[in-house]
């Protein structure tokens, strides 16, 4: 239970806790009473007695390997404590707000392990997991498994549907946000599609899920590379945090690979990268999935980090609003750069959009207390966030909402080492692309 006691501290945030309370120090900085008011519910002369107490439960890589993917969700959910310090007022009442905060620690065993504690122990009422493969899809397991409502972003659907058995049958309890593979590998034709190479692409992936996502011979890159008029070569997977990529390299030097696409993540490819320059493999175009997501995955790679490129998830030049504060996507990055003096990243606007549609389900549940309830809420999601609608009912998958995807590409920047540019939108026609990709600087 929240307290209303406004005459002292709370702890600030500490995503190892089992119960996290808002801080006043946690206030968003340049909204409004107003505006929180006009999200949440208006403002009482007497705050009303609360009809119960809303529990959820969000699970995030806050440390581990992945922990980049999960870097902003708890700034985020600070945030949305701070909203919710007073209480939501839904269709069935004011209640009040707990926000259960749980590590999965970069590790599916972990993520298992911490959502089962959370619905038969704790009791939540919405689980909220996000940001990773690995997290989001044993959470989902321990959803379906214990009937309780599960809405989770961060991963593509396919990754995230495929392997649970969605194909056969879709899930009654969990629901996902994201854009599909499909989109992402499309992406990365679209980007070489634009450079002068011989068209010949070295694959790269990892032997873990989203590996065996993303280099699935059916529906993963191999598929519109080779339907593309690609010639591909995939020396066999790597396992995640090796310290030798001689034999892919060499691999893909035999093979006069001009290209390297695939999935990383940001050790992996600075060790990939750094044995590349070594051994005097120079591609054209490197382009990775996870891995070059972040700057400090990007600026890792010191000068080599010149003309990476990936999929982009969201930029501050996305042209839609918070449902929550009312803030563009530019000031939710603004803020954040602001407030950690860190340069923005791509899971921010996922990390803001799922308590957009989480606190709309609840708002819309005929009873936030009931797990049933808030699952028919969650199916009846159409919902315009920062990261574009959520709309359950638009497929491709009776439990998917797809989102926007674009290619882009790091350059040196001014303000910061490297700045992310839009040089592709051949999946989504939202905005033209910023500028065009280039070749690799240090392959020349």
């Amino acid at each position: 239970m929240q307290t209303t006691n406004h005459q002292r501290e709370e702890p600030k945030v500490d995503l190892n806790t089992k119960i996290i309370r808002p801080s006043r120090r946690t206030v968003l900085k340049g909204i409004g009473a107003g505006l929180a008011a006009s999200a949440l519910g208006a403002p009482m002369i007497a705050r009303a007695q609360s009809a119960g107490t809303i529990k959820l439960g969000f699970v995030t890589p806050a440390t581990g390997p992945l922990a980049l993917f999960g870097e902003t969700d708890g700034w985020a959910a600070d945030k949305v404590k701070a909203l919710l310090k007073d209480g939501l007022e839904t269709a069935a009442g004011k209640f009040d707000v707990e926000i259960l905060i749980r590590d999965s620690q970069s590790d599916p065993n972990r993520a298992a392990e911490v959502v089962g504690d959370l619905i038969l122990n704790d009791g939540v009422h919405l689980l909220l997991p996000a940001s990773t493969t690995d997290t989001v899809s044993p959470s989902a397991d321990q959803a379906e498994l214990n009937e309780c409502p599960c809405l989770s972003t961060g991963a593509p659907w396919q990754a995230v549907i495929f392997p649970r058995g969605g194909q056969k049958a879709p899930f009654n309890w969990t629901y996902h946000f994201f854009w599909g593979l499909d989109e992402a590998l499309n992406t990365f034709v679209g980007l070489w599609n634009t450079l002068d190479t011989n068209r010949k692409v070295g694959l790269l992936f990892p032997q873990n899920a989203d590996g065996e996502t993303w280099g699935n011979n059916d529906y993963g890159l191999p598929v519109p590379t080779k339907k593309a008029g690609f010639e591909i070569t995939v020396p066999g997977f790597f396992q995640p945090r090796t310290n030798d990529y001689s034999a892919q390299i060499a691999a893909f030097k035999a093979a006069g690979c001009e290209i390297v696409g695939g999935i990383t993540y940001p050790d992996d490819l600075k060790t990939f990268i750094n044995q590349c320059a070594q051994q005097g493999y120079k591609p054209k175009a490197v382009t990775v999935a996870a891995a070059l997501l972040f700057p400090g995955g990007v600026q890792a790679l010191g000068p080599l980090g010149d003309g990476m490129s990936s999929e982009v998830w969201w930029t501050p030049a996305f042209p839609f609003k918070s449902t929550l504060t009312g803030q563009v996507s530019r000031d939710i990055a603004d803020q954040w750069e602001s407030e950690t003096k860190k340069q923005w990243t791509q899971p921010l606007g996922y990390s803001h959009a799922i308590w957009e549609v989480a606190i709309d389900i609840l708002k819309r549940s005929s009873n936030p207390l009931d797990r049933t309830a808030n699952r028919d809420a969650m199916v009846a999601t159409k919902l315009d966030t920062l990261i574009g609608k959520v709309d359950f009912s638009s497929g491709p998958h009776k439990n998917v909402s797809t989102t926007p995807i674009f290619g882009g590409q790091w350059v040196k920047g001014e303000k910061w080492p490297y700045d992310l540019k839009i040089v592709d939108n051949t999946v989504n026609k939202l905005f033209e692309p910023e500028q065009k990709i280039k070749v690799i600087p240090w392959a020349s």
